[in-house]
């Protein structure tokens, strides 16, 4: 199967100075990919770089087998991919349908988010803002996946939420990713949570990627982690 999403040679950074450099990725339809690292790493650089809001001060971003054009950022999301920032950047004082719509609009729009995210259907006329943390979160990827995205990119996804209900969303990522073909690219603190449902794993430090092996590996062996995490040694396996 060819990759959906390949990062090639990325430098990303601000003002032209790069906080990740060289950085390589390839994500298969279907597959996820967990990217860890400590705070300051470089992360959601990369991921702000992928999704095209961020233009590469080197390398390439590849989607689709289509080079992505950096010029406006709109381009990234036409390309098929779709971010889902730490904030969530949810419009509060809208509803939950109307929140949706922003991705597609129309029933079959409605009808394909509460199918992932049941717990929204009786909340389709509530103001975004009232929701708990977890609706919240299930609500900016429903608006995510109703786009038909090829790549989801998902920053933090369980940013002040208790672990049970991070879970649970992490479960309905697995599920999208499986049934949709959709590639994704989690970053995640929770490191245990994450390698629950990723395929893969890359760790960043300062800005290099030190580590890059299977999930199953990586729960077996977390000295491995805790030493890339450390930034001791720079392993690159596959």
């Amino acid at each position: 199967m060819s990759p959906i999403l390949v990062c090639r040679g990325l430098d990303a950074g601000y003002h032209r100075r790069p906080v990740v450099r060289g950085f390589e990725l390839e994500v298969e339809p279907g597959e996820i990919v967990a990217l860890l690292g400590a705070n300051g790493a470089g992360k959601t650089t990369s991921l702000l770089t992928m999704a095209g809001l961020m233009p590469p001060i080197r390398g390439q971003i590849v989607v689709g087998g289509k080079v992505l054009n950096h010029s406006r950022p709109y381009l990234g999301a036409r390309a098929g991919i779709a971010l889902v920032p730490d904030d969530k950047c949810l419009f509060t004082t809208l509803s939950v349908a109307d929140n949706v719509s922003f991705g597609r609009r129309g029933k079959a729009a409605l009808a394909d988010a509460t199918a992932y995210f049941p717990a929204l259907e009786k909340r389709l006329k509530v103001d975004a803002g009232v929701l708990s943390g977890g609706e919240q979160q299930m609500l900016a990827l429903a608006r995510a996946l109703v786009a038909n995205p090829k790549v989801m990119l998902i920053d933090e996804l369980s940013m002040g939420l208790a672990p049970v209900i991070v879970q649970d969303i992490l479960a309905v990522v697995r599920r999208i990713a499986r049934e949709r073909d959709t590639a994704v690219v989690l970053v995640e603190q929770h490191v245990r949570m994450a390698l629950g449902v990723a395929d893969r794993a890359v760790v960043l430090a300062h800005g290099d990627v030190v580590l890059e092996e299977s999930a199953t590996a990586l729960r077996a062996n977390p000295e491995l982690l805790r030493e890339a995490y450390l930034g001791r040694n720079a392993v690159h396996s596959h």
